[in-house]
């Protein structure tokens, strides 16, 4: 496969959640770029299925995320626009569980440091105002009235769509056995055959520990089940908002209202407009990028329902429809990899995104064609610096 015309700026590998934006900013720049994936995204062999992802400010997981989402939520209305689709919905969010839990404590601490627009609620407070809810007396929540809903494949979608209109070459169906630096550039075997390019990105979604390239770098690849309900009326848009709840002594479980449910989902009959959906976050399954997601087992759904009946019981006792995997690519810490390869600058590298990344979509996309054309993105991403692995493997 060698490029028509005029040899490539830059290479984008993977064109799922984070590559289908590199391509799209690279392109709207002016950037000749070629992106290549081995599917046709969006599909369901990357993390990125599922019909929704949450979107929120108030991050437990770190104050420093907190300004790459809020430039997040300013991309997302700009795509949306630009795409003419709808593809982030406000609802709300509400992080649940004892006030010293890494959920509440994270996102309150998130929220008072940069001001965001937020409430403690106890567990009165919750009960009364989400009647789904039912939280033990010494659980408390952190209400976030900007969080949301986004819809992952839709904007996988938008982005391909916009990168095209803008002159991204857009490959699929051809798949990278391997990359290379060179004196001018670097090099990508695809299919037997290789192009050549100034810089490359990256994005290898469940391939990372192959298509990293980086020895050391301890990514592993696990799946989580995605439940779906037909929703009654405590959970529509307004009287349940998006959760993620950390029990002192249970996995932790998210959740989403009554939205639009995923194209592909079983069980839903004409005139089912809208699911909802619970999952664990937590919890060890392992999965395997060429085989994909393990199947669901009956055990999976009964573990659900029963964290369920405890705190959400309208929800458990709903009728089921299905289940869909998600695949999650983790880093011990769960912060992202993301920056310049440590070894390759001609090479920039977006990964181990540990299930809480499609949010960042559109701010990883511009921090990629950041570091493509210059080596260096206004972002802070100090965190995520790809070589915190690789130098602790060879110290």
């Amino acid at each position: 496969m060698e490029m028509t015309g005029t040899r490539p700026e830059v290479v984008v590998v993977g064109l799922g959640t984070m590559g289908a934006a590199a391509a799209y900013h690279l392109a709207s720049r002016g950037v000749r770029v070629l992106g290549i994936d081995r599917f046709t995204p969006p599909h369901g062999r990357g993390e990125h299925g599922g019909g929704s992802r949450i979107i929120r400010q108030a991050y437990a997981e770190g104050r420093a995320y907190v300004p790459l989402v809020q430039r997040a939520y300013e991309l997302w209305r700009q795509l949306g626009e630009m795409a003419g689709v709808d593809l982030m919905t406000q609802t709300g969010g509400l992080m649940l569980g004892s006030p010293d839990s890494a959920q509440v404590s994270g996102a309150l601490a998130s929220a008072r440091a940069h001001f965001l627009d937020h409430e403690v609620l106890d567990a009165g407070q919750i009960r009364k105002r989400f009647p789904a809810f039912t939280p033990h007396d010494d659980e408390v929540g952190i209400y976030e009235r900007a969080a949301g809903v986004v819809r992952p494949e839709a904007t996988i979608s938008a982005h391909l769509r916009l990168a095209e209109r803008a002159g991204a070459e857009l490959r699929y169906g051809a798949t990278v056995a391997d990359w290379d630096a060179t004196a001018d550039g670097v090099t990508v075997r695809v299919d037997g055959r290789t192009i050549s390019a100034d810089k490359l990105i990256v994005c290898p979604g469940p391939w990372a520990a192959d298509l990293l390239k980086m020895p050391g770098s301890p990514v592993r690849l696990e799946s989580r089940l995605q439940h779906y309900w037909q929703p009654t009326d405590e959970f529509a848009i307004g009287r349940c908002p998006v959760w993620i709840w950390e029990p002192a002594d249970d996995q932790v479980a998210y959740g989403i209202p009554a939205f639009a449910p995923p194209a592909d989902l079983q069980g839903t009959r004409p005139g089912i407009g809208a699911v909802v959906k619970a999952a664990f976050h937590t919890g060890e399954r392992p999965a395997d990028a060429e085989l994909g997601a393990p199947s669901a087992t009956p055990d999976d759904l009964t573990t659900m329902v029963a964290w369920l009946g405890e705190r959400l019981p309208a929800l458990a006792g709903a009728r089921y429809l299905d289940s869909k995997p998600c695949l999650y690519t983790m880093t011990p810490d769960e912060h992202f990899i993301l920056g310049l390869h440590p070894e390759v600058p001609t090479v920039s590298i977006a990964a181990g995104f540990s299930g809480h990344g499609f949010k960042f979509a559109p701010v990883v996309g511009e921090i990629l064609a950041d570091l493509a054309q210059t080596g260096y993105t206004l972002h802070t991403i100090d965190q995520f610096a790809p070589d915190r692995f690789t130098a602790k493997a060879q110290g």
